[in-house]
């Protein structure tokens, strides 16, 4: 297939470009590089810059590039800047997208894969969390990402245009060649790396007093080229809706320090802080609908081959996609 990936100079959707080159297909990345990075763009890939703000321009995009499916990654991400800043989650992350929603039925785009989030949620009343839970998002973030996969349904019902929105838990790992370089960084284990790096003196824990074994919180993390698997299975599917993509299992914070520590070699010296407000005790994903309708099989099921494979990236690009 012909694909166009939004958001395709960014850690998910750089991977997942990679992926869909090696197993044969033609990649349009369309980014607008204000977080993503052109290095980190597969050369077998053609790069458009451009924004989902140009309604024309996205339309000329796919009027040109003719793409059987779109991938769609790009978006803002902070949840903490989306409560002091929601209006530039809204417009970016939900305006944007149906600038590309219409060019997409304007130019008879068959289908299109959604990067959604665990964060549609909100504090899920069952974990492991169900795709039947309520949506309940208690942030602009997870908000703006909710009613685009709103829009996807009425799109569907309405001009036909297929869609599968995966809302991912914690996406984290990296590639033999791409990895994770955030400006700045809040994902907990490229932070936690940066202590071996020498980039910082230590990691802060926010909450020891919750309800888990160790007093930490538990998450569901999920190594990004199964992410990548899961985007081409939900292209190439027949099914439209919204699945779970996560491992089942939970780790906690302390955990994942402890084996950062085994596998680097290094103390990684930790500092307890308060909790932060609207942070769950347990997050943990169900996945069968993704396993069965789908038929994905994710092949990095432990925080261990998950740490290594982004500890053995950094350790060749300490200072990530700058020369």
């Amino acid at each position: 297939m012909k694909i166009l990936v939004t958001g395709g100079a960014g850690f998910i959707g750089s991977c997942c470009t990679e992926y869909l080159l090696d197993h044969g297909h033609q990649v349009v990345v369309y980014d607008s590089l204000a977080h993503g990075h052109r290095a980190a763009v597969d050369p077998r890939a053609r790069l458009l810059v451009g924004n989902l703000a140009d309604r024309e321009g996205i339309h000329a995009v796919l009027a040109a590039e003719k793409p059987e499916g779109i991938i769609h990654f790009a978006a803002f991400i902070e949840v903490g800047e989306s409560m002091r800043d929601p209006g530039k989650y809204f417009r970016n992350n939900t305006v944007c997208g149906l600038n590309l929603l219409d060019a997409a039925v304007a130019c008879g785009v068959r289908k299109i894969v959604f990067s959604s989030t665990a964060a549609v949620y909100g504090m899920p009343a069952h974990v492991p969390i169900p795709e039947k839970e309520k949506t309940e998002p208690i942030n602009p973030y997870g908000e703006s990402k909710l009613a685009f996969e709103r829009m996807l349904r009425w799109y569907r019902e309405i001009h036909g245009l297929e869609y599968v929105a995966l809302r991912y838990f914690n996406a984290a790992g990296a590639t033999a060649k791409l990895g994770e370089d955030h400006r700045p960084e809040s994902h907990l284990i490229p932070l936690i790396l940066q202590v071996p790096l020498g980039k910082r003196e230590s990691i802060s824990i926010y909450g020891d007093d919750y309800a888990t074994l160790d007093g930490t919180c538990i998450r569901d993390y999920v190594h990004v080229l199964d992410l990548a698997q899961a985007h081409l299975l939900a292209l190439e599917s027949r099914y439209s809706g919204s699945f779970n993509l996560g491992s089942g299992s939970g780790v906690s914070v302390l955990e994942i320090v402890e084996t950062a520590r085994r596998i680097t070699g290094h103390p990684i010296p930790v500092l307890f802080a308060p909790r932060r407000a609207g942070d769950p005790p347990r997050l943990i994903s169900e996945s069968d609908a993704a396993r069965r309708k789908l038929g994905w099989k994710p092949q990095y099921e432990d925080a261990e081959a998950i740490i290594r494979s982004a500890w053995s990236w950094f350790q060749k690009h300490p200072n990530g996609y700058e020369e």
